[in-house]
């Protein structure tokens, strides 16, 4: 899966939100001033094109709808990040968490516990 920029980004979710939708509905969800309908319109046709996006022809409009979840999009990106930056290793990302205190010991033992009830 190919990476997003932070605007496309922003474009994926009003579809993870949202369902379906054409471009000119994108338009109003912006508050002013509203990006251009060709601009959006390039965004969008690029999401397509990377495989995020797929549409519908209804006349001379597309309505877009997503095509990858935003759930698949998590994991994806999630693994993408442990590899790149922890070498593929799970427990050097949350141990990472845990030494910046993103994480408490007690969030810790929780996921423990999470895990641990899931597998039973």
């Amino acid at each position: 899966m190919k990476a997003l920029t932070a605007k496309e980004e922003e474009l994926m979710k009003f579809f993870w939100d949202k369902g379906p939708l054409f471009v000119k509905e994108i338009v109003a969800f912006y508050d002013e001033p509203k990006p251009h309908f060709n601009t959006l319109s390039t965004f969008v046709r690029g999401l397509e094109e990377k495989g995020f996006l797929g549409h519908k022809t209804y006349g001379n409009t597309y309505q877009y709808y997503a095509i990858v979840s935003e759930e698949d999009f998590r994991k994806r990106t999630l693994k993408g990040v442990i590899s790149k930056y922890f070498n593929n290793s799970y427990l050097s990302a949350v141990s990472s968490l845990v030494k910046e205190e993103e994480i408490s010991l007690d969030e810790l033992k929780q996921l423990i516990a999470e895990v641990e009830k899931g597998k039973k």
